[in-house]
């Protein structure tokens, strides 16, 4: 960057800024009551974690391949930063002993993820997810519950037109017969896919049910479905989730393409799609069970179900749908010296009055008229004003900017008057 040249944010991120952060805070805190609600417990694990970690989520995966931020420490150790936050907090739950705890331990974390995608609207390199986790226990009733928090989440902030797709991909038992089943059906037609799936027929088969390429889509609707081929237990399993959805109220479409092509995910998978962001990005939560994950990361095999959803989307549809949050200003009252000289008095009316209200001063040195302009323009709800003479008293003009009404109040008096009005 030539040094002439203002220093601007790295490609494919974005800053939150203050106008924006009031709806965020609402995305997160709703997520945070919702997922408490249901007896789950914040965690945080960090950013960066050794790059085996993610690696071992799966070598076909487009996250592992192409888009893992990924390099070498001055001690040599390959670290990355987090593309999702499953893998850490499953090594979070075995390295800080929460399996010794009570089954299941059940978990969620917000914050940042980052992977080198290509930037393109609402898909940044550095974004946000809620990720909500329920370790230690094969239940199908938790696959229900993890389902039923995320539904809860999704109304809590109103959003309306969303729908829930659900499948089952079977497990170990029954889902190798159904992978060579699903290859022999393919293999004929492989000059004609696309060429991401002529290599997947061989690595991965079941993310050729996932592919959203034209090419392959009359192929794709007569493929064997895999809810065809469970085995008794994933059948019985699978109708548990559905009978527990049902009970709850919870409407839910069957998708026999919905999967997740990793070995270590089993039975249950979903996703909460919706119809405003079309195309293949169009799920804000996905999720399933993984009881094979923790074996894939060298822990002790354990059964775990949860999902994953990208705030950035869930921001976007919520002001698609015309959810407005208006933000609160950044201070309820603001007091406004009249003359020079007074700034140790205007901090000292400010200090008493925080615990009542939000408080800021407006140190500037413009007029008093320019002063009552950016109170307006700012949304404080009351100014406090005063000058020489009244600072000597110990008085202030308090103002309620909405109808005009204004009073004099001894500093003293003014937390309370603040708070009862």
């Amino acid at each position: 960057m030539p040094p002439s040249q203002p220093i601007r944010a790295a490609r494919g991120v974005r800053d939150v800024l203050p106008g924006e952060r009031a709806a965020w805070a609402q995305v997160e805190q709703a997520a945070a009551r919702v997922a408490r609600s249901f007896g789950y417990q914040e965690i945080e694990v960090p950013i960066i974690e050794p790059a085996e970690l993610v690696e071992r989520m799966g070598e076909d995966t487009d996250v592992v391949a192409k888009e893992i931020y990924r390099f070498q420490d001055r001690g040599g150790r390959w670290l990355a930063l987090r593309p999702e936050a499953t893998a850490g907090v499953v090594r979070a739950y075995f390295e800080g002993g929460l399996q010794a705890g009570p089954q299941p331990a059940r978990l969620y974390l917000l914050g940042p993820m980052f992977r080198y995608d290509r930037p393109q609207a609402g898909r940044y390199r550095q974004f946000h997810q809620l990720d909500v986790e329920a370790i230690g226990d094969p239940s199908p009733a938790l696959d229900a519950e993890i389902i039923e928090l995320a539904a809860g989440w999704l109304n809590a902030l109103g959003l309306r037109d969303v729908r829930l797709e659900l499948n089952s991909i079977g497990d170990s038992r029954c889902r190798p017969a159904y992978l060579r089943l699903l290859q022999d059906y393919y293999r004929p037609h492989k000059e004609k896919l696309h060429p991401d799936c002529q290599r997947r027929l061989e690595t991965n088969p079941l993310r050729l049910l996932d592919c959203k390429e034209e090419r392959c889509q009359p192929f794709k609707a007569r493929a064997p479905r895999v809810t065809d081929h469970l085995c008794e237990p994933c059948q019985e399993a699978f109708s548990e989730v559905r009978g527990l959805l049902d009970a709850a109220g919870i409407e839910y479409q069957l998708n026999p393409f919905l999967v997740r092509g990793l070995d270590y995910y089993t039975r249950t998978v979903f996703e909460f799609q919706h119809e405003a962001l079309g195309g293949a990005q169009n799920s804000l939560v996905g999720g399933g069970r993984y009881d094979g994950l923790a074996s894939a990361l060298n822990w002790p095999d354990t059964p775990a179900v949860g999902f994953a959803a990208g705030l950035e989307r869930v921001l976007s549809m919520m002001k698609r749908e015309g959810e407005e949050v208006v933000p609160a200003p950044a201070a309820g009252l603001l007091v406004l010296p009249a003359e020079p000289g007074l700034s140790v008095a205007a901090a000292q009316v400010a200090r008493s009055c925080r615990e009542a209200v939000a408080t800021a001063v407006d140190y500037s040195e413009r007029s008093l008229r320019a002063k009552m302009r950016a109170a307006a323009k700012a949304g404080a709800r009351w100014v406090a004003i005063f000058n020489r003479e009244e600072g000597a008293r110990k008085v202030v003009q308090l103002r309620e900017m909405t109808s005009g009404e204004q009073a004099e109040v001894a500093w003293a008096d003014l937390p309370e008057r603040l708070i009862s009005s």
